[in-house]
């Protein structure tokens, strides 16, 4: 994906800072030494109560290309500081050009309900190429998670109709348009207008014509039939140019031509003004002219709150067209995803946990090597428990971080688990082959489905129980106040 679509190194696709901190660990003579980072959000967005983890496909891409080119070394060799010394020595710039990734690799997998502090990402090697890969990680999995979630708020509240994604014109650049027209097809999109998005991921595509397309007729009607003789296996006609519901009168004559030819009118189209009121009135005059089969096809700025209130008020809309609030994330323009250090290993072999105090309660990251398990019965889950995997999760019990009163035990013998992180990659080594797209669409399928109801509300969901495992929660708590005394 990644290759396909820059033909350039990727190695400088970073921040300034992961560089001179690299450079740092280098000169100190401690940039081998085994570190484990982890990639985790801390809030879901859109005020819900799920997320949806997207994007490891492109990490994969992105790691088995990574490196450093001629002319990436050449720039960074000509970088200086404000008094004009050079920024980085000759022999560390020798050193990233035989850059090799080494590291093991963890992940939840694409299409899994996520939430937050959970890891989704889990990478321990070196120190310095943990640090290094940590822009690309974050920008990679921030964004696409986050417009798959949006995707699958949309799914839910269109209870079943397909979704069409038109957000190309509106994304922000190229491969935000690429990434979101992928992930929006993870998280529940039917097709994309996007053909390039579709050539690549191999996305159903979907389109129909615009108004200039009926703005070059001298009429509606002429515009229509001419549109109809050209695609007549793949006419929908956009209604809403001059009047709507002359429009539909104007799309039923083309519809009942097209029959009469054995061709079928596929849909019309609505772009704009009172979309419940307007689709009745076109289902009525579709339904008495014998084109029940007609689709009503919709778009004009919506997002799962619309939806939800035209599915409320018994709209006839059957097919849903998502452009803007989609493609961008509208009202929750980032995940806000993060990458913490959580564990060092000394000399002895012996790992040692690492924890960030802050005055923030919710930046306060969780030590050790991670693992999720997610606790099910009879399809429907339960609860994660975030464990460190040195305790080996002895314990069924988990505390929910924020509140040292509440806990959940799953000691029931019929609750089940299943541990999340999966190995990707081992030693530099790719072990795990990533599932079609379609596959990862129908696995978020199934996770919604086994998510309460109550937790897939578009507004004021019930929070789903995330929590520590217990040792894990007492370490913690332990090193928190050991770090305050100092």
């Amino acid at each position: 994906m990644i290759k396909k679509i820059y033909s350039d190194s990727l190695g400088l696709l970073t921040d300034l800072y992961q560089l001179t901190m690299c450079y740092g660990y280098w000169k100190k003579g401690i940039h081998q030494k085994p570190s484990s980072f982890n990639l985790f959000f801390r809030n879901n967005p859109f005020k819900g109560a799920y997320s949806v983890s997207c994007g490891l496909d492109y990490v994969i891409d992105y790691l088995n290309n990574f490196k450093f080119s001629k002319e990436d070394i050449s720039y960074l060799s000509n970088l200086k500081t404000e008094n004009g010394i050079k920024l980085f020595e000759s022999k560390f710039l020798e050193f990233l050009n035989e850059f090799r990734f080494k590291c093991d690799l963890d992940a939840i997998e694409e299409g899994r309900i996520v939430f937050p502090n959970e890891p989704l990402l889990r990478i321990t090697g070196p120190l310095y190429q943990c640090q290094l890969l940590e822009t690309a990680l974050v920008n990679i999995i921030n964004f696409q998670s986050l417009i798959a979630t949006k995707s699958s708020r949309m799914y839910l509240a269109a209870k079943g109709d397909p979704i069409l994604e038109f957000g190309l014109r509106r994304a922000q650049g190229i491969d935000g348009a690429l990434s979101a027209s992928r992930a929006s097809y993870i998280g529940g999109c039917s097709k994309t207008s996007n053909v390039l998005a579709g050539k690549l991921f191999d996305i159903p595509i979907s389109g129909t014509h615009s108004h200039s397309w009926v703005l070059s007729f001298d009429s509606e009607e002429e515009a229509f039939r001419s549109y109809a003789e050209v695609m007549p296996d793949n006419c929908v006609l956009l209604v809403d140019t001059y009047d709507t519901l002359e429009g539909v009168i104007n799309a039923i004559k083309i519809g009942k031509e097209l029959k009469e030819k054995g061709k079928s009118l596929i849909g019309i189209r609505i772009d704009s003004g009172d979309l419940a009121y307007l689709s009745k009135k076109s289902r009525k005059l579709l339904d008495k002219e014998g084109l029940e089969d007609v689709k009503i096809i919709a778009s004009n700025d919506l997002d799962e709150f619309l939806i939800t209130s035209l599915k409320y008020q018994k709209s006839k809309i059957s097919v849903w067209g998502i452009g803007t609030k989609l493609i961008t994330a509208y009202d929750n323009p980032s995940l806000g995803a993060v990458y913490k250090l959580s564990a060092v290993q000394d000399e002895k072999g012996q790992w040692t946990n690492k924890l960030k105090l802050s005055e923030q309660k919710i930046k306060i990251n969780n030590p050790g090597i991670h693992q999720v398990r997610r606790f099910f019965r009879n399809d429907k889950f339960l609860g994660d428990m975030i464990y460190d995997i040195n305790y080996k999760a002895n314990s069924r019990i988990m505390i929910d971080p924020n509140d040292s009163t509440k806990s959940k035990k799953f000691l029931n013998s019929n609750i089940k688990h299943e541990d999340l992180l999966k190995s990707i990659f081992k030693k530099g080594k790719l072990v795990y082959k990533s599932d079609s797209i379609h596959k990862i669409r129908r696995k978020l399928i199934n996770d919604l489905g086994c998510l309460d109801n109550t937790h897939k509300r578009v507004e004021n969901p019930h929070n789903y129980p995330v929590g520590l495992e217990k040792s894990l929660f007492e370490e913690k708590n332990k090193m928190i106040l050991e770090l305050r005394k100092k």
